[in-house]
């Protein structure tokens, strides 16, 4: 007998026809990508610190994580940016040795005469009636009502003579930047007389140590990560796991979504600090959106496309959700493209205040003899990378899960459950062309030519090979020069 059967013995006397299925030549596979959150949940939420959980809709966010937490607005965004792509949340308490960020909103002078008060929280919306008789306590009195009215928000507040003190309702340091201003959108103004004198979010300290959340992901392949923390303690243990995980012994690569909020000069100096291929962080200036929605809507977003296409660009995808910095706060091309130069990405804005992304880039800047390198630039890289790598060992899964191993010109009978270098080398070659024609790579006859396949010298029963993937780049910058005649 040559043909190598999987399941019917070669010992079989009983008379009948026995038919046995083998799925090496379907080649069908649907591969369903996933994303996971870190964020803070309050002590009203049902579900624990650290157990990984899917999440299919904010109002369940809400009764896991509590109302009002950093979670629970981290999902409502992710969902609202893109309600297709799998979700997964593992929470964390505050940390117990952090202290809460506070500012106050004062009332300088009283209205004199009756309006609404547009107050934006963190880019949401509270409206608040005033009367043309009303005095500063009165108002700052309606103003605090109207912040604990809306219990969505991640913050609550107490008022005392004409002032309103606003406080976060998580410990840590991501809520020194949430955003508080009036009159967001053109046509919005104070009552006239009424002038309010808001305060900077300040005073948070320590962070919740994502470790708990790390350990949580265990070996479960995770395509993209929500992280609301830039702290370099968070992102060197969240850095090292990603080079873990992105490694030969696990496969399991995950691109990180991160945000900053601060100047030109604070993103830009956050930005040269770190270096790594598989953490994009958006540079997000002034924006009123907390920074841990806009990592959840980038991510949201970025996975939608990647996951149909990892080398498409990115460029050009509305950031659903995100609100964009005053007009006269937005950097300018020339800012941007200094961001870009030390690991951030960045953001355009349209006319009617659209938040686009400019340019998906990782924060790897140079190589291991700090050397500046763009090897691992644009998100697109690793992610197709990882996508050609998943293709080669389905391959080998599917069509050569127990075969045997022999040497190029053994002679085996058709049929044989056998593997030869020539084979595998003829399979990668295949799988290249089809790659090819998803768009991914280029240049197939340097691939065929650079392509090594052969046994391993001292351990018989190992396969090795080396090729050469010639990733597809993005069409990102055209430049013409025109030469006119008159």
């Amino acid at each position: 007998m040559t043909i190598s059967f999987d399941a019917i013995p070669a010992s079989l006397r009983t008379p009948g026809a026995y038919i046995e299925f083998n799925n090496e030549l379907a080649g069908a596979v649907s591969v369903m990508h996933k994303q996971v959150a870190f964020g803070q949940r309050l002590a009203s939420g049902s579900h624990p610190e650290g157990v990984p959980i899917r999440v299919t809709n904010p109002s369940q966010a809400v009764t896991l994580f509590g109302r009002g937490s950093m979670m629970a607005l981290t999902l409502a965004a992710s969902i609202k940016a893109n309600p297709e792509t799998e979700l997964w949340a593992i929470a964390l308490d505050d940390n117990g040795a952090g202290n809460t960020a506070t500012t106050t909103i004062a009332v300088a002078s009283a209205p004199t005469a009756a309006g609404t008060i547009a107050l934006y929280l963190g880019g949401k919306r509270v409206t608040i009636g005033v009367a043309q008789d009303d005095d500063a306590n009165t108002v700052a009195t309606s103003i605090n009502a109207a912040i604990n009215a809306d219990l969505d928000l991640p913050v609550t507040a107490a008022v005392a003579t004409n002032t309103v003190t606003v406080t976060a309702r998580h410990k840590g340091e991501v809520f020194n930047d949430f955003d508080i201003r009036t009159n967001f959108y053109q046509g919005e103004s104070l009552p006239a007389g009424l002038a309010l004198t808001i305060g900077t979010m300040s005073g948070g300290t320590g962070n919740p140590d994502i470790s708990t959340a790390i350990d949580a992901l265990g070996d479960e392949w995770f395509n993209w990560l929500i992280n609301p923390y830039t702290d370099i303690a968070n992102m060197v243990a969240l850095e090292t796991e990603l080079d873990d995980r992105f490694g030969p012994m696990r496969q399991i690569g995950c691109r990180v979504f991160s945000a900053f909020s601060g100047t030109h000069s604070t993103a830009g100096t956050y930005g040269s600090g770190r270096n790594n291929p598989h953490v994009s962080c958006m540079a997000i200036n002034t924006s009123p959106t907390p920074v841990y929605e806009v990592a959840a809507i980038n991510a949201a977003v970025a996975a939608l496309s990647l996951s149909i296409d990892p080398a498409r660009p990115l460029q050009t995808l509305d950031l659903k959700g995100m609100k964009a910095p005053a007009v006269e706060d937005q950097w300018t091309r020339q800012e941007r493209n200094l961001l870009l130069y030390d690991g951030m990405s960045t953001f355009t804005v349209d006319r009617d205040g659209t938040c686009r992304i400019e340019r998906q880039i990782t924060m790897y800047q140079t190589n291991d003899a700090s050397l500046p390198d763009a090897s691992y630039l644009d998100i697109c890289t690793p992610e197709t990378l990882e996508r050609i790598r998943f293709e080669q060992r389905l391959l080998q899964a599917q069509k050569y899960p127990r075969c045997k191993l022999a040497d190029d010109g053994t002679k085996f009978a058709p049929g044989q459950a056998i593997v030869t270098p020539k084979v595998w080398r003829g399979e990668l070659l295949a799988l290249y062309r089809k790659l090819e024609d998803r768009g991914w790579v280029e240049d197939y006859s340097t691939y065929d030519s650079n392509l090594i396949v052969e046994r391993d010298v001292d351990d018989r029963n190992r396969l090795n090979w080396r090729d050469t993937p010639n990733l597809v780049n993005q069409a990102r910058v055209f430049a013409g020069k025109q030469q006119f005649i008159v």
